[in-house]
């Protein structure tokens, strides 16, 4: 008989063991109440007050398919009990969906998702991406960072807030969609933060070779969190206008 190579298990789901102590204990459920019903409900006989409790402490995660039987007897949706998503995988998980639901939206073979899913690497088209953000629920930049673009917008970012913003607002719009007057704002906002931060500020003592690293530092930093700000200052920019 030949041998068959082991084959890992998918990784786990962000489970958010805070998130289910919290909601068995709004229904006045103990451990062995919820391991009863993944074993009655949902033909898992294996589930323990052990393994429940062990989850709840986050010694361990449930599996997917757990993840999706717990939601149910906690009556709660699946993400309610997983971690801010990072993978396309996950946020499907985060959904409730099956591969095969998602892979039909988009207009994609069961196989060819999966394999994606996988890799991690999201390849479809702009149509299928635009699916994808709907059947997913994708904020924007889960929706840019799922569809591989992030590490091309940090480096656009990077260089719009080194040298003059406004040669990258083309640029940028193709890899965000976002209206032009939103990334024109937030380019000019980026870059006049970070040309403050390289500007050195008075130090105790006076030392301006420390007051010269400290705002190198503080430049490098921003440098390195540049799509995460530039994330905050759209978000704060359609705060301020009331979109």
């Amino acid at each position: 008989m030949p041998h068959r190579p082991h084959v890992p298990p998918p990784p786990a789901p962000p489970f958010d063991a805070r998130a289910a102590r919290r909601l068995r204990a709004a229904l006045g459920m103990a451990p062995e109440h919820v391991a009863y019903g993944m074993r009655a409900s949902f033909g898992m006989p294996y589930v323990s007050p052990d393994l429940v409790i062990s989850w709840e402490h986050g010694d361990v995660a449930p599996t997917s398919s757990e993840l999706l039987a717990l939601a149910g007897v906690l009556w709660c949706a699946p993400g309610d009990l997983v971690g801010a998503p990072r993978t396309l995988r996950e946020h499907r998980v985060a959904r409730g969906l099956a591969p095969e639901d998602v892979a039909h939206a988009v207009g994609l073979g069961l196989s060819a998702y999966v394999r994606m899913e996988e890799a991690g690497e999201w390849s479809g088209t702009d149509r299928q991406s635009a699916v994808l953000a709907e059947v997913l629920e994708l904020s924007l930049p889960d929706f840019v960072a799922l569809t591989g673009r992030e590490a091309r917008l940090a480096e656009l970012l990077r260089g719009a807030v080194t040298t003059r913003w406004q040669g990258y607002v083309r640029q940028v719009a193709k890899v965000v969609p976002l209206h032009r007057r939103v990334i024109e704002e937030a380019l000019a906002e980026l870059h006049a933060s970070y040309q403050g931060e390289l500007v050195p500020r008075p130090v105790a003592g006076g030392f301006r070779g420390v007051a010269a690293t400290a705002s190198g530092d503080a430049g490098r930093e921003f440098l390195a969190r540049v799509v995460e700000v530039f994330w905050e200052t759209v978000g704060r920019g359609f705060a301020e206008r009331g979109d």
